[in-house]
């Protein structure tokens, strides 16, 4: 036991929480110091997570094949890159952009559709709820046997799982415009696809940001668990299911940091994107 290095991770805790505390505390009107102690708290309460894992780990010498250290997997982290850009090329470039894309889009033209044509709102969604309860577990590998080993199979488990919310939330937000608004649009002789586009597309947009950050972290998840099912050499779910039968956990957890540094880029870009197209929404007035 490395009672020295355990001790330090306690002392930077209790040091980490009272000044997150008085962070917390501070009464801040606005402006770029609001914006500073807002991205320090979080950012400090991160580095205290990581310092006391480091200090548990080394200070009560966990074996790494159970819990390795941050430091033993930013080694691992900084001696793979190349591996790490492969499977990250694969999996995120490959099969996670374009089974997002086609999911989301095709769920928004459905959304449209459902929209336009009542009787499927009461036939489709509800088929839609029953397919998005299907587990991923159960989808991959007979997206794999349909359309082979190689990205396109994860790509297909994608759009499997981003459709649905994206057609749920489009559709619920498609009907979140208000009936004054729709009839001041009516008085003004305003046909059904000019109200959906200058009405009810732009009130739907919250709803519909709402799906793409969910589907941002769902396409992430369900590629890489499709990978478990076959898959070329190459993608980080095949290193994660091969790493852990050669009890390389540094490895793994390697991969973990880049799937959820990927995943967090992405929520963060779409949710930079939705505040510029729905700044008139209450929830962003100052």
């Amino acid at each position: 036991m490395n009672s020295g290095i355990l001790v330090t991770a306690l002392v930077f805790w209790a040091a980490a929480w009272f000044a997150n505390n008085r962070l917390a505390r501070l009464q801040l009107a606005g402006g770029p110091a609001a914006q500073t102690v807002n991205l320090l708290i979080p950012t400090l309460f991160g580095v205290t997570l990581i310092v006391l894992w480091e200090g548990i780990t080394v200070g009560f010498n966990i074996p790494s094949v159970l819990l390795p250290s941050p430091s033993m997997i930013w080694e691992r982290i900084t001696s793979s890159v190349d591996i790490l850009w492969a499977d990250f090329y694969q999996t995120f470039m490959k099969a996670v952009l374009a089974g997002y894309a086609m999911g989301c889009a095709s769920g928004f033209v459905a959304a449209i559709i459902v929209d336009r044509v009542p009787f499927l709102r009461k036939g489709l969604l509800p088929i839609g709820n029953l397919v998005a309860a299907l587990p991923v577990i159960g989808i991959a590998p007979i997206m794999v046997m349909w359309f082979g080993f190689d990205w396109h199979s994860k790509a297909a488990v994608v759009v499997v799982m981003t459709f649905f919310p994206m057609l749920v939330n489009t559709v619920a937000g498609l009907g979140a415009s208000g009936a004054m608004e729709r009839d001041l649009m009516r008085t003004h002789a305003s046909n059904y696809w000019q109200t959906l586009m200058k009405l009810r597309i732009p009130a739907a947009m919250p709803f519909i940001f709402n799906a793409l950050k969910i589907n941002s972290t769902l396409a992430l998840i369900g590629a890489i668990v499709a990978e478990f099912f076959g898959t070329p050499i190459v993608g980080m779910g095949f290193r994660i299911s091969t790493e852990v039968g050669r009890m390389n956990i540094d490895m793994v957890w390697a991969e973990i940091f880049v799937a959820a540094l990927a995943g967090s880029l992405s929520y963060g870009l779409l949710a930079l994107l939705e505040r510029a197209v729905t700044f008139w929404h209450p929830s962003y007035r100052s």
